[in-house]
């Protein structure tokens, strides 16, 4: 693209581990567009995944901050504020766990420890940082501000687990805090819902490539790749988008719009033969 879409924009980006992110392809596309973003991830993330090699290729700070944790997020909102010498211009929340998912137990049969846990890190951690960056002031206006979200958030997606509530407890934080925001700080919260992506963060999902098919075979445009997600992301950090605020955008070729599609009735028919 590089229509220098965010040319002068400053933001932070949580959640690039390594190529395969769609925070990891939404920074180079930010760079691509004119911006600069801080990247920030959990120390493990830093000590196991490439971000340095991202951070020194983009030629930004990489910095460990554990989403979970206030003192942590005030950190890193102090340090952005005096990195860039001006208020933010966009964030991307692009952070995602659930131990029960990892460690394969059924949602039947939830450890609630690892429940809460996951909820704090994948959703509560959403609210943490609106919190911070409100109270702060930290945010231009008509800044954005995006969480990555799933539609299994409205929908029963089995395999996808507790994940499923902590998507909605997302959303739902999008929208009761996207309201304070834009009244008071003219600032805009959304969600995006993007298609199953084969992300390092997707592999624990049980039967992925079973949903990838699904998904390709339901949406009439396909599967929206971690590219894709990266480009719209752009579009919502940009002035473009500025009216847009407390909504949960279906990004995912369609499919959350349609209730069968002829290639599925095509298979089921020629098993039926």
């Amino acid at each position: 693209m590089k229509n220098q879409l965010l040319k002068n924009k400053k933001g932070i980006i949580f959640g690039a581990l390594d190529e395969r992110s769609i925070a990891w392809k939404t920074a180079l596309k930010v760079y691509d567009e004119g911006g600069e973003a801080i990247l920030t991830n959990a120390p493990v993330a830093l000590r196991m995944g490439k971000i340095s090699e991202l951070a020194k290729k983009l030629d930004t700070p990489a910095i460990a901050a554990d989403a979970t944790s206030i003192d942590d997020l005030e950190k890193l909102i102090d340090f952005s504020l005096n990195h860039f010498g001006q208020k933010l211009d966009f964030i991307l929340h692009s952070i995602g766990m659930s131990i029960n998912l990892r460690k394969k137990r059924e949602y039947t049969d939830l450890n609630h420890e690892w429940t809460t846990k996951g909820w704090d890190i994948s959703a509560l951690s959403f609210h943490k940082l609106l919190q911070i960056l409100f109270k702060k002031n930290a945010l231009k206006e008509w800044g954005s501000v995006i969480a990555l979200s799933y539609i299994a958030a409205q929908r029963t997606f089995p395999n996808y687990n507790d994940m499923a509530d902590n998507k909605a407890y997302l959303e739902s934080v999008a929208r009761s805090f996207g309201y304070y925001m834009g009244k008071e700080r003219k600032v805009r919260v959304n969600t995006i819902s993007q298609s199953p992506t084969p992300t390092t963060a997707g592999d624990g999902v049980k039967g992925l490539n079973s949903f990838l098919n699904f998904a390709e075979k339901i949406s009439p445009l396909g599967n929206a790749s971690s590219d894709d997600c990266a480009n719209f992301s752009v579009v919502m950090f940009s002035d473009y988008t500025k009216k847009i605020t407390m909504q949960n955008i279906f990004h995912d070729g369609g499919f959350s719009s349609v209730g069968i599609s002829q290639d599925l009735i095509d298979i089921i028919d020629q098993e039926q033969k």
